[in-house]
């Protein structure tokens, strides 16, 4: 049986979500700075994804288990103790611009960091870019339908 996916495009407000959700200054500043780099660099609007996810475009995942879904192609989470940046294609450019992105910690699938100050802005785009690059070759992908 086919279960739901919890981070599924929603109708809320990313400004409400921000001011509602955010309690610090700086992070706020840094959400809406982010909100308005991924747009220029992704073309697309930010969407709320899940209860606490931004996101920028979509695309359309299948996996070979057959579990499949859609998800944003690139977007940020300000959680509490820190930013979840969800940009980053699998490729060995990628070892490099990370090694120059700045002060953050790798996990699993994103990376975190605290302030947007901690990162090099034109290694983030060059990034951003090329997750985006990577999906709409690999995936389906929204941006292949504009």
């Amino acid at each position: 049986m086919a279960t739901k996916n919890k981070t599924a495009e929603t109708q809320v407000s990313v400004s409400d979500f921000i001011h509602s959700f955010v309690d610090k200054e700086q992070k706020k500043q840094d959400s809406f700075r982010l909100i308005e780099l991924m747009r220029e660099w992704s073309g697309f609007e930010p969407r709320m994804w899940g209860p606490t996810i931004i996101g920028f475009g979509s695309y359309h995942y299948k996996y070979a288990s057959g579990h499949e879904g859609d998800a944003p192609l690139i977007g940020f989470s300000p959680r509490k103790a820190e930013f979840s940046l969800y940009v980053s294609a699998p490729d060995n450019k990628d070892k490099e611009l990370l090694e120059k992105l700045g002060k953050y910690k790798m996990g699993k699938a994103c990376i975190y960091f605290k302030r947007l100050d901690d990162l090099d802005l034109g290694i983030l785009e060059k990034l951003s870019k090329a997750t985006i690059k990577y999906i709409n070759e690999k995936q389906e992908c929204a941006c292949r339908k504009e």
